[in-house]
Formats: structure tokens, sequence, C-alpha cells
């Protein structure tokens, strides 16, 4: 399943429906980001982000998380999968994302799990605009990330 969405989610109350009455998930693997306070990498001298906007374009995003969905369970042999990812203005400490990965051995669900937020970072067209006392900044790929999603690509 896929949503992106402006509200919150919880992931308690995701993680009950998820894989709910599936007997042959031994393993859940979840990954859940949150919009950091502090980006020296990104914001000026202090660093401080006070919030990040996210936009999106609607239609061609969940076309992507779709194709990445589908790209993990060619790979891995998933029995659910769930990507929510918001837009809009977040505040320092929202939740942003949540990706879970569901199968009947834990090898799997983690290296699915890795894999969809690795490609989700570089493969899914959202921008962030980092806010901070400094001013607005728009937050560039990071060499790490695109290292982290070349993994997969052999």
């Amino acid at each position: 399943m896929i949503r992106v969405q402006t509200g919150d989610f919880d992931v308690g109350a995701e993680l009950a429906g998820f894989a709910a009455g599936n007997g042959r998930v031994g393993a859940t693997c979840v990954f859940v980001g949150t919009v950091r306070d502090y980006a020296a990498e990104h914001a000026g001298p202090g660093g401080w982000v006070t919030a990040m906007t996210l936009e999106h374009y609607p239609g061609m995003t969940e076309t992507r998380l779709a194709a990445i969905e589908a790209e993990a369970r060619r790979r891995w042999p998933l029995e659910d999968v769930l990507i929510v990812h918001r837009y809009g203005r977040l505040e320092a400490g929202d939740r942003i994302v949540m990706v879970a990965a569901a199968s009947g051995h834990r090898e799997a669900a983690f290296q699915a799990c890795q894999f969809l937020i690795d490609w989700l970072k570089t493969k899914a067209p959202f921008w962030k605009l980092e806010h901070t006392a400094d001013g607005d900044s728009w937050v560039d790929a990071r060499d790490l990330d695109d290292a982290l999603a070349a993994r997969w690509d052999g």
C-alpha cells in the first residue's frame, strides 16, 4: 500500500493493520523518518532547522513509489509492503516517512526495507525546502544517499 498525504500518521495504528491476518508473515521491518532540527550540511552557521516543506508531483510520485514497491517485491519474497510519505510544511520532530516490509523471514524484511528507503530517497520525486533562522534553502541530493541506493543497482 502506498499513501502520499499531508496529515500525520500513527506508527502503531499503521502496524496494527499491516499484514493483518497473514499467517505467512514471520518478520516485519519498519523505518520511520523524521524532520531533524539540525542540518549543518544544508543550513547556515547556526544550522537549526525549524521546519521543512516537502513538494512533489501528484500522480508521478505515486507511480514512482509503485515502481519501487514492485521492484522490492520482485527481489524478495514479501507478503506486504507499506509506504507512507508526507508532503507540505512539517515542523522539526514531525514524521516524514514510514516504510514497512513483511516477509516470512527477517533477512528479506530487513533487506527490502533498506532497499525501499534507499530508492525512495533517491528516485522518488520529492523536494525538500529547509526553513532556518538564516533563511530557506533547498536540500541538495547527497552523495551518500546515491551511494547507498547504487548498491542495489547490480
